[in-house]
């Protein structure tokens, strides 16, 4: 009997395509002399590699979460094998401490007490008004709840220095390596890495991953005793929430950008370089979808597919494939109608280039339009194109925040950002008030918004023709 089943959500298909495809392109890339000595640009910078790090880190977290299973039901011998309607995934098996334990209600970071005054039956049957302890939260501390801090930073300590010690044995490995390939000793090796002499930003790597191990390592080691980012309204880790919400936040940007990148590029492109009669249909196409207030056409195409899945309940054979496929519904609404600004930047960079000499030269030697777009045109577009597509991978962060505010977001039962947001709005209206859900929500989203816009700073000075 397999104790699981594997779920494949839609969502998972595409972001498992997602990283394919990217190494497919990498393989181009190895094979194509400009696109390399442009990546290897893009390698050298630091701060493009210090953000790539973060990324991946994130990525890696999407990733995990992003491995779908279901859980065998006990049952007796020789009966068919039944399995749980929940969907877990990776990320919820390695952090099953963090979803399985839950609070009653909210409790404050590193606390061991709820946040708010209760009765409490004492054993000589009076009762009293305190703060409950909590179930979990500082548990192993037992009468000794004024030791938090130090228990706390012990604890925190011990952990940076095994994370110290694992990222010393990487470094020193990464360094032999470089050692062997340069001929060069190992102390030359690593004085050629930190002072920056190596064609690939080495340092910002080790440097970036260093700070990334020294602050969740420990982070990580205290959510086994401490809730460290406090507890919801229903007693919920908030640090399982912030990292159920990466996979969100990457999926709003990464899939709504594949359905909008090619109508972008291929109308916007079309239309300035064959102008004429196709320009104006183009340009009526999006002056038109422009002319519509975006939130109210979102919510009208939200609302609409939200009729169409409740109407067949039977597509779903769990709740996670419902959420998913309005997840992926947000999505591609969301990529319809985000198209029209990048497709009028390239029309009118296309325009722009089509009266170049070189462009001309190759229309009268009587070279195809097709492939002149392909070898002239679309390279010399794509420095607009990634920047575009990152700052736009940013507002589509956001855009699901504004969106779940006004309730047409994603799934209540799916935690994103702009969930948390959401529910953190009433909480900033109690006495006291609930602070941390909203700033681990927003740091979280502030670093991944942060460090992609970085990166996509980077790309677009390696790959700008006018900086080469």
């Amino acid at each position: 009997m397999m104790p699981f089943q594997i779920v494949v959500l839609w969502s998972d298909v595409l972001i498992w395509l997602l990283v394919l495809v990217a190494i497919g392109l990498g393989v181009i890339v190895a094979r194509n002399a400009p696109l390399r000595a442009a990546w290897q640009r893009v390698g050298a910078s630091r701060v493009g590699m210090a953000s790539a790090t973060v990324l991946l880190v994130f990525l890696g977290i999407g990733l995990l979460d992003s491995i779908h299973y279901r859980v065998a039901l006990e049952g007796k011998a020789g009966q068919k094998t039944s399995y749980g309607i929940e969907v877990l995934s990776v990320l919820d098996a390695l952090a099953t401490p963090l979803r399985t334990r839950l609070e009653k209600t909210y409790s404050a970071p590193f606390a061991t007490r709820l946040y708010a005054k209760e009765t409490i039956d004492l054993p000589d049957g009076g009762t009293v008004r305190d703060y409950p302890r909590l179930r979990f939260g500082g548990k192993h501390l037992g009468d000794r709840e004024d030791d938090v801090f130090q228990d706390a930073g012990t604890t925190a300590f011990r952990f940076a220095v095994l994370a110290l010690l694992g990222w010393l044995g990487l470094a020193a490995a990464l360094t032999g390596l470089i050692a062997r390939r340069g001929l060069a000793t190992h102390h030359g090796a690593w004085s050629d890495i930190w002072q920056g002499r190596t064609s690939f930003a080495w340092n910002a790597v080790l440097g970036t991953l260093l700070a990334i191990v020294v602050l969740t390592v420990p982070l990580l080691g205290l959510a086994g005793q401490y809730h460290v980012f406090g507890t919801d309204k229903v007693g919920q880790d908030v640090l399982y929430q912030v990292l159920k919400s990466v996979r969100t936040g990457l999926i709003i940007g990464l899939v709504t950008t594949l359905v909008m990148l090619p109508l972008a590029i291929v109308l916007g492109i079309v239309a300035g370089y064959f102008r004429g009669w196709v320009d104006d249909v183009i340009q009526y196409a999006y002056t038109v979808l422009n002319s519509i207030p975006g939130v109210l056409l979102i919510a009208a195409a939200v609302l609409m597919m939200q009729v169409v899945i409740d109407s067949h309940p039977q597509w779903f054979a769990t709740a996670a494939e419902r959420a998913d496929l309005r997840l992926l519904a947000l999505c591609f609404i969301l990529g319809m109608t985000s198209w029209t600004g990048l497709c009028r930047l390239l029309r009118g960079e296309t325009l722009k280039l089509r009266e170049l000499e070189y462009i001309q030269a190759a229309q009268a030697f009587g070279v195809s339009s097709g492939r002149i777009i392909l070898r002239h045109i679309l390279p010399n577009l794509m420095h607009i194109v990634i920047i575009a597509l990152v700052m736009d991978f940013s507002g589509l962060v956001l855009a699901e925040a504004v969106l779940s505010y006004v309730g047409i977001g994603v799934d209540p039962s799916m935690t994103s950002f702009g969930t948390m947001i959401n529910n953190a709005r009433m909480e900033l209206g109690r006495e006291p008030v609930v602070w941390w859900s909203l700033a681990a929500a927003f740091t979280t989203m502030f670093i991944l918004v942060l460090a992609a816009n970085l990166f996509a700073d980077a790309v677009r000075d390696a790959f700008d023709p006018r900086a080469a």
